[in-house]
Order: C-alpha cells, then sequence, then structure tokens
C-alpha cells in the first residue's frame, strides 16, 4: 500500500460542520467524559498518524505522556496541509483542528483507507483540550499554532526551514470536561501494541517522564498479525507449530487473517475493520466462520474423517480453542451504532469468505499432519459438545435447568420486568442471610454460593454442569448455556457479584468473571455484570458513624471527624459481608440511592483474555511472573 495517493492538499479536505457542539456534549463525540474518553483523545491523534502509515507515507509514531498528565503524539508522516482552503479561507491545518467533519477522510483523495473511531478526529480532541499546540514540518518549514478550548490564540507561524515531514502534536485535556485527568499507561500500552500488531513495520514508541512512573515501550512487529497470534498464546499450549496466515486483496479491500489452534475448550476471535476492533463482529467475522465451516466438514468428509452416516461438524466443534485475528481494510467501511463496534459492509462478508476457503483448503491439502491435528481437535470438541447435551438433557429431566424449577437456596424477587430486576450473587450463607434480610424484596433476588465454584477455564461444558453451584447461577438466570444462551430469556439485567474482601473473595469473583467471560460472554458485551463495592471500614466516634470504601477515603473521613485528633476514633475494619448486619449491608452496598457498582466491560478483549488465561490457565510460570511483576501495585491483601 505504498504512496498511492500522490496529491495530499488543500483540495483533499472536505468540509461538513461547524465544531460547536463538542464541548457540549462530549459524551455523544468520544464516549464518556470518564477515564475512556480522556484516553480515547490519545487514539484519536494516534489514528491520524497510523492513516499516514497506512498511506505509505509514515514509519514511525511517538506518544509521550509529560509530568502534567499532558500528551505528546508525533510522527514522520507528510504533516497536515497548511496551505489555505478554497472553501474556509482559513488555513487547512486550522480547518482540520476547528471544524468538525473536516479532513482527508470524507471523500477526498487524502486517504484510501482510514480508521479513526467516529470520524471526528482531532477536531475533537482541540475543542476537549485546555491547551492544544500544533507543528507541521511540511513545503520545506515547520509550521506552528496554538489553540485554547479549541479557539485559535494566534494565526498559523511559519518557522524556520527543514527537509524533515511530519506532525507533532501536544494537548492538556480540560479538567472542566473530564472527571479526572490521569493517564493509564497501560491503557495507551494495550491500544498502541495491538495497532503496531495491526500494521507490520510500523515503530510505535510510548514514554511516560511522569516523576516516579518513568517507563519506555517500543511497539514493532514485522510479522503483524502473526506475532499478535504469538502474542495472544504465549500463555496457552499450541496444538501445532504453524501460524496459519494469509493477507489478500480485492477491489481495494485488503483482508488479512492469522490463526492458530490450542488445547483450551474455547474460541478466540478478534476482528479489526481499518484498525478498529469491532467487538460485536459483523460481515468479516461471517464470512470467516463460514468458510472454516464448509471448508472442514469437505475434508473431513473427503478424507475418511466423517462418514457418510455422521453428522457434521457444527460451527462451534471447528471453533474451539482457535485464536484467529481477522483484519480488513476497506474503503468505505460502514458500522452499525456510532461506537462502531460491528461491521456492516454486506459485500465484505463474499470477500473474506472465498479468500478464507481458498487458503485453508490449500492450508489442508498441503500440510496434511497439521490437518490431522485440526482434525482430531475438531472431533474431539463435537463428542463433547454431544455429551454436554446429554448432561444438559439429563438434568432438565431432573428439573435443575429448567426456568420453572428455581433453586431452593434462590430468595427470589417479586417483579417479573427483566429491566428492574437485579441478582446479587454472594458468598457464603452468612452474608447470604444478611443480604436477604436487608434486600428490597421487589427487585432484588439473592443467590448463595457455598464454596468456589469450578475453574472453567480448564473445563467444557458437560463437566461444568456436574456442578450445583454452577447449575443454580444458570437455572437462576434463566437464559440457558452453549448453543442454547438466549440474552432475551435473561430474567435479571443486573447481575451484581458481592464477595468479602480478602484473598478468598478476590478468588471466588475471578472463578465468576472466568465463566462469565469463558461461557456466557454475551453477558459481559452487553452490561449486565456488575461488582458491589463494600466499604472496608467503619468509623464510629459518638453517634457519628460513617464508612470508608479506601484506605485514603478511611484517612480523609478520620480527619473530618476529629480535625484535632481531640477524640478517638473507633475502626472497625470489615472482612466479610457477614460481619454487617442486614440494615448497614442495605444502607452501604445495596440501596440503588447510595451504593456504588462497578460495571464490567471488556473493552480491551485481547487483554482480558490474556489475564484470564494467565491466573486459571494451565501454565505455572506464566501465573508466577504475572504475580511478581504486579504485586508492587497490591494496595489491599488480607492474610
Amino acid at each position: 500500500m505504498e504512496n498511492q495517493q500522490p496529491n495530499y492538499n488543500a483540495d483533499q479536505i472536505q468540509v461538513l460542520e461547524g465544531l460547536e457542539p463538542v464541548r457540549k456534549r462530549p459524551g455523544m463525540y468520544i464516549g464518556s467524559t470518564g477515564s475512556r474518553g480522556l484516553h480515547h483523545l490519545v487514539y484519536e491523534a494516534v489514528d491520524n498518524s497510523i492513516d499516514e502509515a497506512l498511506a505509505g507515507y509514515c514509519t514511525e509514531v511517538t506518544v509521550v505522556i509529560s509530568d502534567d498528565n499532558a500528551i505528546q503524539v508525533s510522527d514522520n508522516g507528510r504533516g497536515i496541509p497548511v496551505e489555505v482552503h478554497p472553501q474556509t479561507g482559513k488555513s487547512t491545518l486550522e480547518t482540520v483542528m476547528t471544524i468538525l467533519h473536516a479532513g482527508g477522510k470524507f471523500g477526498g483523495d487524502g486517504y484510501k483507507v482510514s480508521g479513526g473511531l467516529h470520524g471526528v478526529g482531532i477536531s475533537v480532541v482541540n475543542a476537549l483540550s485546555e491547551y492544544l499546540k500544533v507543528e507541521v514540518k511540511r513545503e520545506g518549514y515547520r509550521h506552528v499554532q496554538e489553540y485554547q478550548k479549541g479557539i485559535p490564540l494566534s494565526e498559523i507561524c511559519q518557522k524556520e526551514a527543514t527537509e524533515e515531514t511530519g506532525t507533532s502534536m501536544f494537548f492538556q485535556p480540560d479538567p472542566e470536561i473530564f472527571e479526572e485527568v490521569l493517564f493509564r499507561y497501560e491503557s495507551l500500552e494495550n491500544r498502541l501494541r495491538e495497532l503496531a500488531f495491526l500494521n507490520k513495520g510500523i515503530r510505535i514508541n510510548l514514554e511516560d517522564t511522569r516523576p516516579e512512573k518513568e517507563k519506555k515501550s517500543i511497539f514493532h512487529y514485522d510479522g503483524g498479525i502473526r506475532e499478535f497470534v504469538r502474542h495472544i498464546n504465549k500463555n496457552r499450549e499450541a496444538i501445532h507449530e504453524s501460524i496459519m496466515y494469509f493477507e489478500k486483496e480485492r477491489d481495494n479491500t485488503i483482508v488479512e487473517i492469522a490463526m492458530q489452534y490450542t488445547d483450551s475448550y474455547t474460541e478466540n476471535i478478534f476482528t479489526f475493520a481499518n484498525n478498529i476492533n469491532t467487538q460485536e463482529g459483523g460481515t468479516h467475522l461471517s464470512g470467516f466462520k463460514g468458510a472454516m465451516t464448509r471448508v472442514i466438514n469437505d475434508y473431513a468428509r473427503k478424507n475418511g474423517y466423517l462418514k457418510e452416516k455422521d453428522l457434521n461438524l457444527l460451527g462451534e466443534d471447528i471453533r474451539e480453542g482457535l485464536t484467529a485475528v481477522i483484519s480488513v481494510k476497506l474503503m468505505d467501511p460502514q458500522y452499525e451504532g456510532q461506537t462502531k463496534t460491528k461491521l456492516g459492509n454486506s459485500e465484505i462478508k463474499g470477500i473474506v469468505e472465498g479468500f478464507t476457503g481458498e487458503f485453508l483448503d490449500s492450508f489442508l491439502e498441503e500440510n496434511p499432519a497439521d490437518a490431522r491435528i485440526v482434525m482430531d481437535k475438531c472431533l474431539r470438541a463435537q463428542r463433547a459438545r454431544e455429551a454436554a447435551k446429554k448432561a444438559r438433557e439429563l438434568t432438565r429431566r431432573k428439573g435443575v435447568l429448567e426456568n420453572t424449577a428455581l433453586p431452593g437456596k434462590l430468595a427470589d424477587c417479586s417483579e417479573r420486568d427483566p429491566s428492574l430486576c437485579e441478582i446479587y450473587i454472594v458468598e457464603g450463607d452468612s452474608a447470604g442471610g444478611s443480604a436477604k434480610q436487608g434486600r428490597d424484596r421487589a427487585t432484588q433476588a439473592i443467590l448463595p454460593l457455598r464454596g468456589k465454584i469450578l475453574n472453567v477455564e480448564k473445563a467444557r461444558l458437560d463437566r461444568m454442569l456436574n456442578f450445583s453451584e454452577i447449575r443454580a447461577m444458570i437455572t437462576a438466570f434463566g437464559c440457558g448455556i452453549g448453543d442454547e444462551f438466549d440474552l432475551n430469556k435473561l430474567r435479571y439485567h443486573k447481575i451484581i457479584i458481592m464477595t468479602d474482601a480478602d484473598v478468598d473473595g478476590a478468588h471466588i469473583r475471578t472463578l465468576l468473571l472466568t465463566f462469565f467471560f469463558r461461557h456466557m460472554k454475551s453477558l459481559v458485551e452487553s452490561g449486565h455484570i456488575y461488582i458491589a463495592q463494600p466499604p472496608l471500614y467503619k468509623l464510629s466516634r459518638g453517634k457519628d458513624q460513617r464508612y470508608a470504601y479506601s484506605d485514603e477515603e478511611m484517612k480523609k473521613q478520620m480527619q473530618e471527624m476529629s480535625p484535632e485528633k481531640e477524640g478517638i476514633v473507633g475502626i472497625q475494619r470489615y472482612k466479610g459481608l457477614g460481619e454487617m448486619n442486614p440494615e448497614q449491608l442495605w444502607d452501604t452496598t445495596m440501596n440503588p440511592q447510595t451504593r456504588t457498582l462497578l460495571q464490567v466491560s471488556i473493552e480491551e478483549a485481547a487483554v482480558a483474555d490474556e489475564i484470564f488465561t494467565t491466573l486459571m490457565g494451565e501454565k505455572v510460570e506464566p501465573r508466577r511472573q504475572f504475580i511478581e511483576n504486579n504485586a508492587k501495585y497490591v494496595t489491599n491483601l488480607d492474610i
């Protein structure tokens, strides 16, 4: 894709509308004014540089977090055009920086393909920055312009001569807009690593210069998404060494796919369109799945793995243990929903299905040893699915999985509208008793669990169904599991994990999250899973009683309760929910008016997958390494 758009000037920049709405409704443009929206500013700036790389003009991008929580993004691309724009009468740089939807991505010839989450780009970053300075090296000079809250502080200024080209942007997010201006190195690291995998050959540098947080990372992968698959599978056992890979182009659409089978029981397929993580899949995923199912069944029958009397392998059999990265780059992407999580271009399904089928057909014929390993894996998955089906039928005959036979330990709510109902999954009978007494019986159901549930990272569905606690959850939720899962039958739209604030509680919470992530992922993706936040401390001085949810809050409350240290403040450290009486549990953790809930999301699905595999998988060494690397960040550990 090198040097395919030699003309990049004012004529390629088209203006659609003004910038005024951005500061009034920032959430419409960046998703939220919390941490996610804050980091999205960086991604929009980096996406401009990546678009230059896609066009063949940029080889290096550098992101620096400075000590005042400002960001600098620099690249060695062509530089934003600086000549006067014919439509606005202003410099093209100022047009791009101050007018919404002004850019080289809206029908001009500036870019063949481009990313950017909402297509609103750098003007939104400018609008939501307290201060922004942009430097462009182009046309033989360095050009500079400064802005405050999206308004230019000066005309574009031509500086010294230079033969270099590129764009550098320094911005400080506006604290009046964002709830907290604090960048997380790990969040930026995950996204930049992903971009380096998806754009092979580009070098992306990340540096944190904040005092006591100094850190550097360099991401550069000549192998592209092949190395991405190896990275995802590093804590799994691959069952064949080679990574199946192809890159093909048709009608200005590039399809790049890498995949490898492991001994795990779940599929891990990550899809991207123009570098955007399409978490809900779309037409590229449909085409891939269709080709996989057709080609592997054809191969299995032709080579005697399936007889005439045998039923076809299902898609879920074929994809068990498969790790795949699907990346498409196209000229006019269409997404379902503003957040661009599902690709909608109908023509992409046929293109991806055709390319995948041709490649897979050749790979299986040319690599019989690997083909045999893949076939054995698929057939074992088919047998396990049949066993799980029989296990479900057996438990159903006993009335265990039917909605009409809810588990006896469940204290259900009286409301029947799922959108108004919530269920607390509580650790132990003691906390369960307090929760049942303290709850709002109209809308809050309580399901106490006894002991720790099975680690589903190491078990298939048929084995899981032997565990009563897992069956109780499946039955209570009402939406089924496996190929019978139906989100529309969910009985509670809030599923709240409420465990003790100790090591055992954290372990149970992780086991539950692993179960949801691996076997009811739609519940997480749809925003139905929450984690309760019970207080860590109760502070008392006379009749003044308060609760604190962190060490910092506890210290602050103590200072307020006894500013001159005139009186003794009693401190009770809660180690278990059972230590609270029903009224306290309601006031602190269950009352919708006063509680704090953390909603579980998987925006960074590949990162979440890696963490679950590391913590819950078979390999011990990655888990030991993870604990060693992260022990210094633990602030609250009960032993």
